[in-house]
């Protein structure tokens, strides 16, 4: 990955993941570690283990049925909230990078890797480690130079700090391959690339980039970029050792969260905090699972229905607005300078109908979960408990956060009416 930095590099402290590495002589991972990424899918998927991840897969499959909507707070989708403009996307880099990919690809993985503008393939991504939708060219079965041009797509996309950010959460999944001795399943470049669409600066398409706790979906159009849902986890959220030591991630969303959530005043925190426990016995049946735990939006949940909880943020002080802002700013990182300044200035807006809801504890040590929800935006961030590792309580070395655009905005789908289509008429002239 040449030319890539790091989000951040530091001393190579605070590795308290290491007292919960799992035992690596049980089945789970001696198997595990003799299988490719699409033996371990097959036997997932067929063998059905483990139970509640299997049927969580297939939950996720029954769900892919329903018609696209799109996440709202109360079923009904709200009209007129989106429109077009100039977001000044590098649109030209963008195409040229995607065409140059298709120079590098043999015919078969060139005709895996496009799909039509409008397929509900784009909303298959997941963010474990199962291969479980096989779409497009996975980057660690591509040579050097089409997975350096498949990279590339990426970076000409996205703000050069979030190209960090995302290269480091890659880094961050093959240190947990090395961890565990699975790296043909968990490595670096485990990650899937599709695109929908034929690569234009004037048509509508886009891409899908996915694989273990990273997941992009990015709708362009012109100047213009929906990039949304995606999905950014790590566990854990440090490498301490090998060539990428210091390498962490997501700290910031957790400090700024935190420091929110401290700073209200106790009335309103009483208010944020809608449960007290992370795992806790009055929340209702469901309201944790297995699989998201305490988070509402990831994958597949494109037609949840989240009421707004917890307090409005346009009535907090105007500190905690500012953290507001500063904590959105965090999630829209991935996009370039310009259209991150566009679409914060959007959320802000909405702060009338911005909530801010809290799970867990606030002291500085307690794991948490917080949601920042608005008709034009849903964040999520929560700690979460082992799943490689075997802490049973959630932890702050594994770290899942999400971004949702609410009312039909995902995929850009609110979008693509207000797009002028092509001619219609024809006439033969020869």
């Amino acid at each position: 990955m040449a030319g890539a930095e790091t989000e951040t590099a530091q001393p190579a402290d605070g590795a308290e993941y290491r007292q919960y590495l799992p035992d690596l002589t049980t089945p789970r991972f001696t198997a595990m570690q003799k299988q490719d990424a699409h033996e371990y899918a097959e036997e997932f998927i067929n063998g059905g283990r483990p139970p509640w991840l299997h049927a969580l897969y297939l939950h996720w499959r029954n769900l892919f049925q329903e018609p696209f909507k799109g996440v709202t707070n109360d079923g009904h989708v709200r009209p007129g909230l989106f429109t077009l403009q100039d977001e000044g996307m590098p649109i030209d880099d963008i195409v040229a990078a995607a065409r140059a990919l298709f120079s590098k690809l043999s015919a078969e993985q060139l005709a895996a890797v496009q799909y039509h503008v409008d397929s509900p393939e784009w909303r298959s991504w997941s963010n474990p480690e199962f291969l479980l939708s096989d779409k497009g060219v996975r980057l660690d079965e591509l040579a050097r130079d089409a997975r350096d041009a498949a990279l590339a797509v990426v970076a000409a996309t996205l703000s050069p700090e979030g190209y960090a950010k995302a290269v480091a959460a890659m880094r961050i999944n093959g240190f947990l391959g090395e961890l565990v001795g699975a790296p043909r399943v968990c490595n670096e470049f485990s990650y899937n690339l599709v695109l929908f669409g034929e690569p234009s600066a004037e048509q509508p398409w886009g891409f899908s980039f996915y694989g273990h706790h990273l997941c992009l979906n990015v709708f362009l159009y012109k100047t213009q970029a929906v990039l949304s849902p995606w999905f950014t986890g790590a566990e854990p959220n440090l490498v301490d050792a090998g060539p990428h030591a210091g390498t962490r991630i997501l700290q910031r969303e957790e400090a700024l969260g935190l420091e929110l959530m401290q700073s209200l005043p106790a009335a309103q925190q009483a208010a944020a905090r809608i449960f007290a426990e992370l795992r806790d016995p009055a929340m209702p049946h469901g309201r944790w699972n297995h699989d998201d735990q305490r988070h509402l939006c990831g994958a597949y949940r494109d037609n949840r229905v989240v009421p707004y909880e917890g307090v409005r943020v346009a009535d907090l002080g105007a500190a905690q607005q500012a953290l507001v802002e500063r904590i959105l700013d965090e999630y829209l990182l991935y996009l370039p300078a310009r259209a991150r300044a566009l679409r914060l200035a959007q959320l802000r807006a909405w702060f009338r109908e911005t909530y801010f809801c809290w799970i867990g504890g606030f002291a500085d040590a307690d794991a948490f979960y917080y949601r920042l929800q608005s008709p034009v935006v849903v964040v999520e961030f929560d700690h979460h408990s082992g799943v490689f590792l075997t802490n049973t309580d959630p932890a702050k070395f594994h770290i899942h956060t999400l971004l949702r655009t609410p009312n039909g905005g995902d995929y850009g789908m609110a979008l693509r009416p207000l797009i002028a289509g092509v001619e219609q008429a024809f006439i033969w002239e020869g």
